[in-house]
């Protein structure tokens, strides 16, 4: 475990292996354990990165709203923590949206890997994440969203999993109303020709929160945008699909892979 320092707010991190940084930034208001699937593919060959974003875990939660810049901001003081001068971001939903904010803030990023994200925060429905994590049952009904209903059906175990750790680790109700205020805030479709960091958008066609035609959307208006539909997958298709989203990321980062460090 590690902690940055941005001005008077700290960040929680973890980082494992060696190699190329890839940095993780989760969804609004979802802990760290969202990237587990990924997690296992890309330490070792790589720096895995993962923070826990203002208002999550064991970062600190000031009060809000927070603002994108701010967010990014603290991406920025982990990556100066661990001296990193590039990066490849993998984002989910509204990590996503602040994976292409630090992308057009920074040269840092070497290559974006956007899972369920749309190009502005108007096409997301955050609501449907939200869940009183001292409520198990509320936490159980919200995950019929993150999920399609044949993967909670053929995986319940998997399922189940998640509810524990969602409560363990996931926003209380304050910071996530102010991560979603940044959301709401979020939209970067008219300077999406700008961003010409190689990016992979990756989305469920049975995402609830996202749908999939914005995914498509953002990835058409990169100039080096490449897009993948995972048909039957929900907004978290990494875990449902993650044998498929596994072999995409891992490629990806050996394609766009340099010594630069």
């Amino acid at each position: 475990m590690a902690r940055a320092e941005n001005g008077p707010v700290s960040i929680r991190y973890e980082r494992d292996g060696s190699g190329p940084a890839v940095l993780f930034v989760g969804d609004v208001g979802l802990g760290a354990w969202q990237f587990g699937w990924q997690h296992a593919a890309v330490a070792g060959p790589y720096a895995a990165i993962t923070p826990e974003i203002r208002g999550i875990g064991r970062s600190d939660a000031p009060s809000g709203p927070y603002r994108v810049d701010d967010l990014v901001a603290d991406l920025e003081a982990v990556l100066a923590a661990e001296g990193r001068r590039r990066v490849h971001l993998v984002g989910y939903g509204f990590g996503g949206m602040l994976a292409l904010a630090y992308a057009l803030s920074s040269s840092r990023p070497r290559s974006l890997t956007l899972f369920g994200t749309p190009p502005a925060g108007d096409a997301y429905n955050p609501d449907s994440l939200w869940a009183d994590p001292n409520d198990p049952a509320a936490v159980e009904a919200s995950v019929n969203a993150l999920l399609s209903s044949d993967f909670r059906e053929s995986h319940p175990d998997v399922a189940s999993r998640i509810v524990d750790w969602r409560v363990r680790e996931d926003a209380a109700r304050g910071p996530f109303e102010a991560q979603k205020a940044a959301l709401s805030a979020f939209d970067v479709g008219d300077r999406l020709h700008e961003l010409t960091t190689p990016t992979l958008v990756i989305h469920g066609g049975e995402d609830a929160i996202c749908p999939a035609h914005y995914g498509r959307s953002l990835a058409e208006g990169l100039p080096r945008g490449e897009f993948r539909a995972v048909e039957d997958a929900g907004h978290l298709v990494g875990v449902e699909a993650s044998a498929t989203v596994n072999d995409e990321l891992v490629g990806w980062l050996a394609e766009h892979a340099d010594r630069d460090r």
